[in-house]
């Protein structure tokens, strides 16, 4: 019964919110703030969802500073979670297939996402050039995710090492943003409370342009793995 309540509270509530993003966005297509605000809208569904958010955004952030965010991609719970982590003048780099899914892929193309096809590497080695440029001419921060899919219970897969080339390319510094588990029995439909979330933004890491990419992948790799134990631990201890 809870599930089925939930199930359609969360379609309209989620329909309603992407009509409103919608009209926001056609206001101000492209607008540097876009993802940000897409992302308070919806991790505003966390609520729904029976998960309490404890998000550490990092003080140390410049908003007049271009930054490469790191995030951990668990699952499609990320949505409504570690969403809430996009910061003004952050846009996200995803696969050129998501501007085909209904209402969603509208939103995430008028948000001014930077969208690369990942079956054509000459082109995804193109688009880190324009990415760079972007991120130049109108002082953006990109958001990625290094591992490149869903972890889905995985844990925290390898990372690529497209943001890290970025970084030691534009010499910016890299801000990695970690997510506690949402993987197995976290979050059940027919449960009312669904626990604790916790997202923890660090503060931005200067980086050395000497270093290669796929060394410090590694690097990054094993501190947000000791973070995402962490903060999975605690966060498992306040449900």
């Amino acid at each position: 019964m809870i599930a089925i309540l939930r199930f359609f509270v969360l379609l309209i509530y989620f329909i309603v919110m992407n009509l409103v993003l919608i009209l926001i966005y056609l206001v101000k297509p492209m607008h540097r703030d876009n993802v940000a605000l897409a992302g308070k809208f919806y991790s505003s569904m966390a609520f729904i969802f029976g998960i309490k958010l404890i998000k550490r955004p990092s003080k140390a952030i410049n908003p007049d500073e271009s930054y490469v965010f790191i995030g951990n991609h668990q699952n499609t719970y990320d949505l409504a979670t570690i969403s809430s982590s996009a910061v003004p003048g952050v846009v996200t780099v995803g696969k050129k297939s998501l501007k085909w899914i209904p209402i969603f892929g509208l939103i995430y193309w008028l948000s001014g996402n930077i969208m690369i096809d990942r079956k054509n590497s000459g082109k995804a080695r193109d688009t880190l050039s324009l990415t760079g440029d972007k991120m130049r001419e109108k002082k953006l921060s990109i958001y990625m995710f290094p591992e490149g899919t869903r972890s889905r219970g995985r844990g925290l897969m390898p990372f690529k090492t497209g943001a890290f080339r970025l970084a030691i390319a534009e010499r910016t510094k890299i801000v990695p943003v970690i997510c506690s588990n949402l993987n197995g029995d976290k979050i059940k439909f027919n449960r009312w409370d669904n626990g604790v979330v916790i997202i923890e933004t660090l503060d931005p890491v200067e980086i050395d342009p000497e270093q290669n990419a796929k060394d410090m992948a590694k690097g990054f790799h094993t501190l947000m793995l000791g973070v995402f134990e962490r903060i999975t631990k605690e966060a498992e201890e306040l449900s």
